[in-house]
């Protein structure tokens, strides 16, 4: 690995764009580096996970909307969309922005935390996508995802957005850029043009994961491929684009970052060193923000220890900063406190999911959302007993550069009516890398069969699984296989019309 130095030069300095990181990104997305067999594995293990939770919200009303805008673009021979016919394509940019927003909408995919936050499996939906319309290899196309995690997951233990309110989709339109110019074997140039116009067009505020929080989460990460499939579409034709995006005298980084005297440094591989950046990344087993992980956990194996919730005086849940200034009390987010609030505002409600969690001893990314359940006179009851404490140990374990000592739990104080204490800790979900039952291939098939059942056939889920396990050796053209249908009718539609 190599450490790229990142600053704001003056224009007059004219930096040389061999010097920009756009420019070192766009080198190890052209390079022809060889392919690591985990890393290839796990690539695997992501398109089965995206497709589980894509299939498992294909009802759900953000879904609905952006697969009906997506079917008003059909393509001869373009892209498939999840659940419809895969004889049925469709321009591969809107067949992204519907496959992607499937993919966010459950908040139950990969995840990779460092400075900043991510969901590097959101790179997949744009770049699966134009793979099935360029008639791309398998091969291609895992060459393609590393890229894009590549970059994604070095961008964010480079370069922090959160402490900015600016979205993480920010860093998800370079990735998704690069991972093109990877799929496509484009050129260097192409490939750096490509990365700083999606890096422009795709600078958001985090107000979509702030207070009353609305579909526009799940949206954003699809937005953002969508616009990185166009950006390189634009510079494939020879566009160009704002120049240094990082480095510039009114760029990213001087005006929406840390200011003109700021220094970031971003880990990149050298050209030609293998991408793995994959492997340190780690899927859900619940369906909440990641922070939760492994707090359900924990609140699981404590919920065997209470006999009576209603003897519980009051709960403290020591943790990181984030986990208590974004999920937590720290937040100072009422929405987060309140049972008529939406399921994106409930699974970013740490307090609201360690209730349930502690309560059923058990976690449903469906039954433990309902109105029913949010409403549940014990539960509120309950919830309002929590608040969140930040603790500098947790913090510090939290931004560990050590993959084998970050941390994303929390220590939690249980205090009885009785004066009596239930203390326990968890340092990782159990299913982390590092956990109690790191996801394997097994893992990660029993969540598809799991989510998938009832939607889709046994016969399609077998043939799916066959085909992406066998992605190494799919020929030009053979990843529309990697599409899923469903059952039947079982899609629903929306009535109300709109400009598409």
């Amino acid at each position: 690995m190599r450490n790229i130095k990142v600053k704001v030069y003056p224009s007059a300095s004219k930096l040389k764009k061999k010097q920009q990181l756009a420019w070192k990104i766009a080198e190890i997305a052209s390079d022809n580096a060889k392919l690591n067999e985990n890393a290839i594995d796990m690539v695997i293990n992501r398109i089965i996970d995206n497709a589980s939770v894509a299939i498992a919200s294909l009802n759900r009303k953000p879904v609905i909307s952006a697969r009906e805008m997506a079917l008003a673009h059909p393509r001869k021979n373009g892209a498939t969309i999840f659940g419809i016919n895969s004889k049925k394509k469709y321009d591969c940019e809107w067949a992204a922005w519907a496959n992607g927003t499937a993919v966010r909408e459950l908040d139950f995919h990969d995840t990779f935390l460092a400075a900043d936050y991510s969901h590097p499996g959101d790179n997949i939906p744009a770049i699966l996508a134009v793979a099935q319309q360029k008639k791309m290899s398998g091969r291609d196309l895992i060459r393609g995802i590393l890229t894009g995690y590549e970059v994604q997951v070095n961008l964010v233990k480079g370069i922090c957005l959160h402490e900015h309110k600016i979205d993480h989709i920010a860093h998800l339109g370079p990735s998704v850029a690069a991972g093109l110019g990877s799929l496509l074997k484009l050129n260097t140039d192409t490939i750096y043009q490509s990365v700083q116009q999606a890096l422009h067009t795709t600078v958001s505020t985090r107000q979509s994961r702030k207070g009353e929080i609305s579909s526009w989460k799940a949206f954003a990460p699809a937005h953002a491929g969508k616009l990185a499939i166009e950006a390189v579409d634009r510079c494939v034709r020879g566009e160009g684009a704002p120049s240094p995006i990082y480095e510039g005298e009114d760029s990213v980084i001087a005006y929406v970052l840390s200011g003109p005297k700021a220094k970031y440094t971003v880990p990149l591989p050298n050209i030609h060193e293998e991408k793995k950046a994959i492997l340190e990344t780690y899927t859900k087993e619940h369906s909440a923000e990641y922070q939760s992980q492994a707090l359900i956990d924990l609140a699981r194996s404590m919920h065997e220890r209470i006999d009576d919730i209603s003897k519980i005086k009051s709960i403290e849940i020591y943790t990181s900063h984030h986990t208590h200034y974004v999920i937590g009390t720290g937040a100072k987010d009422p929405q987060k406190m309140d049972p008529k609030a939406s399921r994106e505002t409930l699974d970013h409600s740490i307090m609201y999911i360690f209730a349930v969690a502690l309560e059923d001893g058990q976690w449903h990314h469906v039954n433990s959302y309902t109105p029913r359940r949010a409403n549940k006179k014990s539960t509120v009851t309950l919830w309002r007993k929590i608040k969140t404490l930040e603790d500098k140990k947790w913090t510090k374990k939290y931004h560990d550069r050590d993959p084998n000592k970050k941390s994303f739990g929390g220590r939690v104080v249980i205090k009885m009516k009785d004066g009596s204490k239930i203390v326990d800790e968890i340092s990782v979900a159990d299913a982390h890398p590092a956990g109690k039952r790191p996801f394997e291939r097994s893992n990660y098939i029993d969540k598809f069969e799991t989510l998938t059942e009832g939607i889709i056939t046994p016969k399609e889920a077998v043939r799916f699984l066959n085909t992406v396990q066998n992605l190494r050796n799919l020929k030009s053209g053979n990843l529309i296989k990697l599409n899923v249908e469903v059952k039947g009718k079982l899609l629903r539609t929306r009535s109300k019309k709109s400009i598409f």
